[in-house]
């Protein structure tokens, strides 16, 4: 080894080191300044971010002045992943982004792309800050403002999406005439090349092998054309960072370098490595920029989901004010403000219906293709179709408060924040770059010393070829993309996921937890039957009954009340009406003595209702709400109410199981009401008796048996539940409380959805794993093979321009692969009858003392101060308090109590069953079993 090899090792060694602590080594962090209570820093958006890491205070509101000097989609978007907080930066503008940290910690930010990044070291709040961000403001005792941001000074959504797809176009356009250029001075250079190297010097002119010509041709295209290229990629080394560009400038600066010193003086060169690689740099110049143009082209449509979301809303009201209609502007609609919709007009703003009758198309909104009349006294949401009839409606929600507004900023949302997968994807990209450039190094030293002559040339080509042929924007796109176009399709759908996170961890369920009332079934009890008895007819009991019950406020009154309407039965006008507390009513209709209610009401009046408890045992056991009714001291009969199973539950929870999940249902409700609601609809396991405020420790329990589950609720009762799950379902509501509840949103109110949603998130965890795959293993293979790994065994050498064109259709592959998850769709669930299975019911009883939920319920349950003893319903087993029993039977063996009526009823039905010796029924609390 000669002097020049050892010293060729040398530098490199210790070029090696330094680019370690370039990258790596401590940098000095900016401190915010505190200026009116709020913390306030301007950064400069270059090639990087300037200053990258900023020093703020935990709890005290941060504003960054984001001064963006240049154009490209590269840096068009800031994105706190963490912090779900993501703002659009128009080009050559100042845009201020406001963030309020409410905990310590360092938090990342990052471009849209994900190649350039920077830090906010957020402090605690009792930790002493610096002079002048101490003063004033809020202290550090004050209450911490939620997680959150916005962009200062931005318009409507629809204005900053047009900001950024204007600049999109401009650069399309920029890149399109840059490529134009590049290939028409590359083109030349190249055919003289190629063919001399091909056919030899007798097929290519002389003149087109002067390497001043070449130098001529190609400067234009190392300037202009590679300008995007260099700009960013000098920039980004300036603030100690790297990405793709800066590998680019790297390579294609040594290599035009060389080139132009042998043609500005080849008698500083030895003869045999006097060669140019004008061509190399053009046509690596022209081929990155094709494959930029290409793959901005393919992100346009990314976004698409934003975009059409945005121009669902209606550019204009019309709207009666003082007595006259008037056209007005939608954004000048207030709440309070009635506006008239005719057929085929679009509703403006989220609204209550006044008067009309209509059918409303939603499937914009909520993915339902079926349209929804609308009558006087429901809403009607924004942006959605009036099809057929007039309607007249009271403005409640507009601008940033209507449901599209809430939907277009959860998508946004969810798009700035990041799925656990991207970790890998960051870390590797965190040290990709400094690791290639080390290895372009290292090649070039190997191939110096060791390598065969012209050894200059071989080193040179070498380094450059491994700059060129790294990828690491592949990288940083594989997950965002993914996720922008999953949660816009989601949207689309009617799904509203408010995270990456949830995205992700929606593919890994294995069990769903269905709450009963309002998710499996409607939520709203109807009449479903009518029994008679003692000679009464159907329609005079049901009139007597609903005139009973007609000043009653509870549900089951409302339903019988309401079905007798449906009969067009008009109910005569009662008096004397007497609510009895657990037990049921009494009143006076047509002078006729009414009773409605539970058995022990009758009993306590002395009727006789053996008849009509063996009836009502038959309701309950088909998982109906029996009612029992006498007139004048006499039996009646029994009205049964059910709340009635979704036309599509059947169906969903099918398509569930299908999909490899366990279904369960949760539910306050009995024991043999739930296993008949699960039975109607095929779900094998059932925990019954559990009061809201124990729903999160029965998903607690489920998670201690290894499983990953998902709530299914409304997500209003529900919410802990839903934020015990792994992942929390809110379905059929729609509104605030629901969507800060939960991780994901269905706006239809049907369970469909929820299958949408699991198949959504496999559809997008696929692509990004592919997206991934493609660009890891592109990198791992590529980079080796451009340092000259096949050399010394197959004589396989990879030249620059090759790996120009495999890393410009890195991205690209990442890009198109992203862009086919837009051809993902919902589809039509098939037909299905719940399949025949006999329910695990879990009552109270059933459950261990152990867990959290009964040890609470047990609790709830103990008999209040001077009660005398404690119970157990003999039917479902569940504890009770005998003062707050719903019923209770007085037998030879003593006085038992129930939980509901239709465990009395079960009782009146097989009173031996449970009549039986103490060693053979359910032990009263306290009693030895």
């Amino acid at each position: 080894m000669g002097v020049a090899d050892v010293v060729v090792v040398v530098l490199a060694a210790v070029l090696i080191g330094g680019l370690g602590w370039f990258f790596f080594g401590p940098r000095k962090a900016r401190t915010a300044q505190l200026e009116g209570g709020v913390q306030r820093v301007e950064v400069t958006v270059r090639g990087g971010y300037s200053p990258n890491v900023i020093k703020v205070r935990q709890g005290v509101p941060v504003e960054l002045v984001l001064d963006r000097q240049e154009s490209g989609e590269c840096t068009n978007r800031i994105v706190f992943p963490d912090l779900r907080v993501s703002a659009g930066l128009p080009a050559h503008a100042r845009t201020t982004v406001r963030v309020s940290p409410d905990r310590a910690g360092s938090f990342g930010f990052a471009c849209g792309m994900n190649m350039i990044h920077g830090t906010l070291l957020v402090e605690p709040a009792d930790r002493p800050h610096a002079p002048e961000a101490a003063r004033g403001g809020e202290g550090p005792g004050e209450a911490a403002s939620p997680v959150g941001g916005q962009r200062l000074g931005e318009g409507s959504g629809a204005e900053a999406e047009a900001a950024e797809a204007a600049e999109r176009r401009a650069e399309i356009a920029d890149l399109t005439r840059r490529v134009a250029v590049g290939a028409v001075l590359t083109l030349p250079v190249l055919f003289a090349v190629m063919a001399h190297e091909l056919f030899g010097a007798a097929w290519v002119p002389g003149w087109l092998l002067n390497h001043w010509l070449q130098l001529a041709l190609i400067t234009p295209v190392m300037f202009y054309t590679g300008w995007p290229i260099h700009s960013t990629g000098w920039l980004t080394l300036k603030h100690r960072n790297a990405d793709m560009n800066s590998l680019i400038t790297l390579g294609t600066t040594a290599a035009y370098g060389y080139s132009l010193l042998v043609t500005l003086a080849p008698y500083l060169l030895p003869e045999d490595v006097r060669e140019v690689y004008f061509e190399a740099v053009g046509v690596i110049l022209t081929l990155i920029l094709l494959g930029r143009l290409l793959e901005a082209r393919a992100k346009a449509g990314t976004g698409e989901a934003i975009r059409s979301l945005l121009g669902l809303q209606a550019r204009t009201a019309r709207v009666i004010r003082y007595g006259t209609e008037a056209e007005i502007p939608v954004e000048d609609v207030t709440v309070g403000d009635e506006v008239v919709i005719r057929p085929g007009e679009k509703v403006p703003v989220d609204s209550v219906v006044l008067s009309g009758s209509s059918a409303v198309d939603e499937s914009m909104v909520t993915g339902e293709p079926m349209p929804v009349t609308k009558h006087a006294g429901e809403t009607v949401i924004g942006a959605t179709v009036n099809t057929t009839g007039s309607l007249r409606v009271r403005a409640s929600k507009v601008g940033a408060d209507t449901m599209l507004a809430q939907i277009i900023r959860l998508v946004q949302q969810a798009q700035a924040s990041r799925a656990p997968i991207q970790r890998l994807a960051d870390t590797v990209s965190a040290y990709f770059v400094p690791a290639v450039i080390a290895i372009a190094v290292a090649a070039f030293a190997l191939w110096y010393t060791l390598g065969p002559a012209p050894a200059l040339t071989l080193a040179l080509v070498s380094a450059v070829a491994v700059l060129i042929i790294a990828c690491p924007c592949a990288l940083g796109l594989a997950t965002p993309l993914s996720v922008m176009v999953g949660s816009g399709k989601g949207a689309q759908a009617g799904i509203l996921i408010r995270s990456a996170e949830a995205l992700e961890t929606a593919h890994k369920l294995d069990t769903i937890v269905l709450d009963k009332t309002g998710t499996v079934t409607a939520g709203k009890p109807v009449l479903s039957d009518v029994h008679t008895a003692d000679g009464f007819q159907d329609e005079e009991l049901l009139a007597l009954v609903a005139a009973a019950e007609a000043d009653s406020e509870h549900p089951l009154a409302g339903a019988i009340v309401a079905g007798a309407g449906e009969r067009g039965l008009a109910p005569p006008a009662a008096s004397g009406f007497d609510s009895v507390t657990g037990k049921g009513v009494r009143a006076t209709v047509d002078g006729h003595t009414v009773l409605v209610g539970t058995a022990r009401l009758l009993a306590d009046a002395d009727i006789d209702t053996s008849a009509l408890t063996k009836v009502a045992a038959g309701y309950s056991a088909e998982g109906e709400t029996p009612v029992l009714a006498a007139v004048d001291g006499r039996p009646a009969g029994v009205l049964a109410v059910a709340d009635t199973i979704k036309d599509d539950s059947v169906q969903a929870i099918a398509a569930l199981h299908r999909l490899g999940l366990r279904t369960v249902i949760i539910t306050g409700d009995d024991a043999r009401t739930a296993a008949a609601i699960a039975t109607q609809v095929g779900v094998s396991r059932v925990l019954a008796e559990v009061l809201p405020e124990h729903k999160a420790d029965e998903i607690r329990r489920l998670q201690a048996e290894g499983r990953t589950v998902g709530m299914v609720g409304d997500g209003i009762n529900d919410a802990p539940a839903l934020a015990a799950a792994d992942v929390g379902l809110a379905i059929g509501t729609g509104t605030d409380v629901a969507i800060e509840a939960a991780d994901i949103t269905l706006i239809s109110g049907s369970l469909t959805g929820v299958v949408t949603a699991i198949r959504l998130s496999r559809a997008t965890m696929r692509n990004i794993r592919q997206n991934l795959f493609f660009a890891l293993v592109y990198n791992a293979v590529g980079v080796p093979l451009a340092a000259g790994a096949l050399y010394p065994l197959w004589g396989i050498r990879l030249s620059p321009i090759i790996a120009a064109a495999a890393m410009a259709l890195s991205s690209l592959s990442v890009v198109t692969n992203a862009s086919r998850l837009r051809r993902w769709h919902t589809t039509p669930l098939p037909a299905a009858t719940a399949q025949p299975v006999e329910p695990q019911v879990e009552s109270a009883a059933d459950r261990t003392p152990a867990t959290a939920a009964t040890a609470a319920h047990e609790h709830h349950h103990q008999p209040e101060p001077g009660v005398e003893g404690g119970s157990i319903d003999p039917v479902c087993g569940m504890h009770l308090n005998p003062s707050t029993a719903a019923d209770r039977r007085d037998t030879v063996n003593g006085s038992y109590f129930f939980c509901s009526v239709q465990c009395a009823a079960a009782f009146d039905a097989h009173p031996d069953h449970y009549l039986a010796p103490a060693g053979n029924r359910p032990p009263k609390v306290g009693e030895r079993p």
